[in-house]
């Protein structure tokens, strides 16, 4: 039978960043480390940043030894005035991933102003300013972007003893929302990725208290606690053009626990 009409199908956007420019801000392990490798693995020419410049000289090492092109940006994105310097010195990049922050947990009536300032200097102030730094360079140069901040399911919700934590969190979900109305026309999306307790050397504290423990696995419907393989695919997808009309919204990573 001749069939006269034909079907186009459409193509998959691709999860690849082949010549992109991505900065990872927290890299130098956990989940920063994990976004580094997978924005690597995709293809991109990641800078990998932190204070430490010996963990990134390491994380440098191993990228390029598994065929990936790398490079180490020694900062402290608490630092507002330098991590808007280094950024504005550095050629513009297709991509941010800002993992770095700071958890000093306790109970609200117990909280110091030095423990709010250093989480909020970090988690709030430091993530707000380099999200504003690599959304400038874009513009002035003309080119779309993918900006995402690591947020938290603290984001949604509130935990026991977090009150600062997530009040940041929180806070980095409000200011992502407007920049992502702000710069949309200019193709720069904003986003975050909000995960659950992922398990790394900074959280394994709070796996070694039985009590804590047994609060997350049962807030965690998948039944299990996350590990940083589970952050790289959707790191990927927000990165790339898999997204590309995914702005101003948070990505849960959390195995449901904000579902009820």
């Amino acid at each position: 039978m001749n069939n006269s009409s034909t079907i186009t199908l459409p193509v998959t956007p691709g999860f690849r960043l082949d010549g992109k420019r991505a900065l990872v801000a927290g890299a130098s392990s956990g989940i920063g480390l994990a976004c580094a490798a997978a924005l690597a693995q995709a293809g991109a020419q990641t800078i990998v940043a932190a204070r430490s410049a010996d963990k990134l000289a390491a994380l440098v090492a191993a990228l390029e030894e598994a065929g990936h092109t790398a490079e180490a940006m020694v900062i402290d994105v608490a630092d507002v005035a330098a991590t808007e310097t280094a950024v504005a010195n550095a050629a513009p990049f297709d991509v941010l991933v800002n993992s770095a922050g700071l958890a000093r947990h306790g109970p609200a009536l117990e909280t110091s102003e030095a423990d709010f300032d250093a989480v909020a200097a970090l988690n709030f102030k430091g993530a707000y300013f380099l999200t504003r730094a690599v959304a400038r360079g874009l513009m002035d140069a003309g080119r779309p972007g993918s900006l995402i901040n690591v947020s938290s399911q603290m984001a949604q919700v509130g935990g026991i003893e977090r009150a600062v934590y997530a009040a940041t969190k929180h806070a980095v979900e409000g200011f992502t929302k407007s920049m992502a109305i702000e710069w949309g026309k200019a193709g720069i999306r904003v986003n975050t990725i909000c995960p659950t307790f992922i398990r790394t050397a900074l959280t394994q504290s709070t796996f070694d208290q039985p009590a804590r423990r047994a609060w997350i696995e049962d807030k965690i419907k998948l039944g299990r606690v996350g590990e940083v393989e589970d952050i790289m695919g959707a790191v990927q997808f927000l990165a790339s053009d898999a997204s590309a009309l995914v702005t101003g919204t948070a990505l849960m990573i959390d195995g449901g626990w904000t579902a009820d």
